[in-house]
């Protein structure tokens, strides 16, 4: 008798174990072999270790499980747990997402690291809200505009075919306040419309445009950065909850440390990414002033009516520029 009531219980207890482990399969078109898939990676091997297999966590790189719009659709129906997305990619889940990459709401990263330090804990509510868990957040540096022939004005822009990423408001807005026709495509679609020529110019970090092997294909370069580039690694938010608090923590901490090594890996990748490019014989071609004055105007434009129309929040908007007014101020007491 005794001896059968200690099987059950052990039964039990391992049946519970078993009924906290966890697969987390994300997906992202990161491409094997880069910084993110690295510290992703090894991310997901402490997560394994931390949590004696209770979790564990598979990657699907390079796009395989389809684009933005089929790994959220996936992520609903659990056939997926997380993806890692540029934040316009995630707009059509949570609206502001993409907010700091606002055309020319930022000039110096210094000045991004600032202002993230106090809304980054602000967006990771706003993804909680809309059934996400933003357990990643990085910059991945400022977007240049690349084309395969010089785009050294807006005119000479308006007569190329122009990229921008499948939902992101904030780029199409942007393109259309400059009366830029635009063609809307996933991101893993780009390489081939640049083969094609379905495409001629697109925006994208230095770093981005090696690691898609986009720089194969450009041969000229806005030396003007026209937005912040932000990735975040989303998990379904039932997914993750389903995971204990203790597992929970683990996860949160991985991940954390993951994105700030992404993070601090960005500027040295953009630097040494932006010298390759030139070596290869890329241009970097700087507009004139009138021409940027021309789009700092149009970012300017972008935010009015993406606010009028509520398409980004006013109060998020506002505790940024508070961080920026804050930032300003400690750069001015700095300067000699």
């Amino acid at each position: 008798m005794m001896l059968r009531k200690g099987f059950g219980i052990a039964l039990a207890l391992a049946c519970a174990g078993m009924a906290q482990a966890a697969t987390l399969k994300i997906a992202t078109v990161a491409p094997e072999g880069t910084v993110w898939m690295k510290e992703m990676r090894e991310a997901g091997t402490n997560i394994k270790t931390r949590t004696a297999a209770r979790v564990d966590v598979k990657y699907f790189p390079g796009g395989v499980m389809g684009n933005d719009a089929a790994v959220l659709r996936k992520m609903k129906l659990g056939q997926l747990q997380g993806g890692a997305f540029t934040a316009g990619e995630l707009s059509p889940v949570y609206a502001d997402a993409p907010i700091y990459s606002l055309p020319f709401l930022f000039t110096t990263l210094e000045e991004v690291a600032y202002v993230r330090k106090a809304v980054d804990p602000m967006l990771r509510d706003g993804f909680r809200k809309a059934g996400l868990e933003a357990v990643g957040l990085s910059g991945g540096g400022f977007a240049y505009l690349m084309s395969t022939k010089p785009v050294r004005t807006k005119d000479e822009l308006r007569t190329t075919k122009v990229w921008t990423p499948q939902n992101d408001k904030i780029a199409q807005v942007a393109f259309e306040q400059a009366g830029v026709p635009v063609i809307s495509l996933p991101i893993g679609d780009v390489y081939t419309s640049l083969q094609t020529g379905l495409l001629e110019t697109v925006g994208i970090t230095t770093s981005g445009a090696i690691a898609f092997q986009w720089h194969t294909k450009v041969k000229h370069v806005v030396d003007l950065p026209l937005s912040y580039v932000v990735g975040v690694l989303a998990l379904d938010a039932k997914a993750y909850d389903r995971l204990s608090p203790e597992d929970r923590k683990i996860v949160d901490e991985e991940f954390h440390r993951a994105f700030a090594d992404i993070d601090a890996a960005g500027l040295k990748d953009n630097e040494s990414a932006r010298a390759a490019l030139t070596k290869q014989g890329i241009r970097f071609e700087a507009p004139g002033v009138d021409e940027q004055q021309f789009w700092r105007e149009i970012g300017a434009a972008t935010m009015r009516k993406m606010l009028a129309e509520k398409q980004i929040s006013a109060d998020l908007l506002a505790a940024i520029q508070k961080q920026q007014a804050a930032w300003q101020a400690q750069a001015g007491k700095s300067t000699p």
